[in-house]
């Protein structure tokens, strides 16, 4: 089994377009009022947007996208307007992120993990 694609909510997709495209998306599906989907620029994932008519409550689903060169990448997209809620920083699970909001304030997450993101330290080993 392989993860291939997340779906989130938006109120608007007329402006969550434009947003994820900044980020990087490419724009693959465009089924307006709808639905949208991207590809991601590595990978082979795609990550799509819905339109509903209310936004959920709580803190929701949080969305990660692992980034080569985070720092950099944070930096570019700041310089293209896009805000942080939080500067990339070092997290005691060893991986380094930034946070932010979409415009529907789905939380996103920027990070890197590298060798960590799978084989942490406490990684459970095959008892077998």
């Amino acid at each position: 089994m392989n993860l291939n694609q997340i779906t989130i909510p938006s109120l608007d997709l007329t402006v969550s377009i434009p947003f994820y495209e900044k980020l990087g998306l490419k724009l693959i599906v465009k089924s307006l009022p709808e639905y949208a989907r991207f590809e991601c620029p590595d990978g082979n994932s795609t990550f799509s947007i819905h339109q509903v008519k209310k936004l959920p409550e709580g803190e929701g689903i949080f969305v990660y996208f692992e980034c080569e060169n985070l720092d950099a990448q944070v930096e570019e997209l700041k310089e293209k307007g896009i805000e942080f809620d939080q500067e990339p920083t070092d997290q005691r699970w060893l991986w380094r992120e930034a946070r932010l909001k979409d415009v529907d304030g789905n939380q996103l997450v920027l990070y890197f993990g590298g060798e960590n993101r799978l084989n942490p330290p406490w990684r459970i080993q095959n008892l077998q």
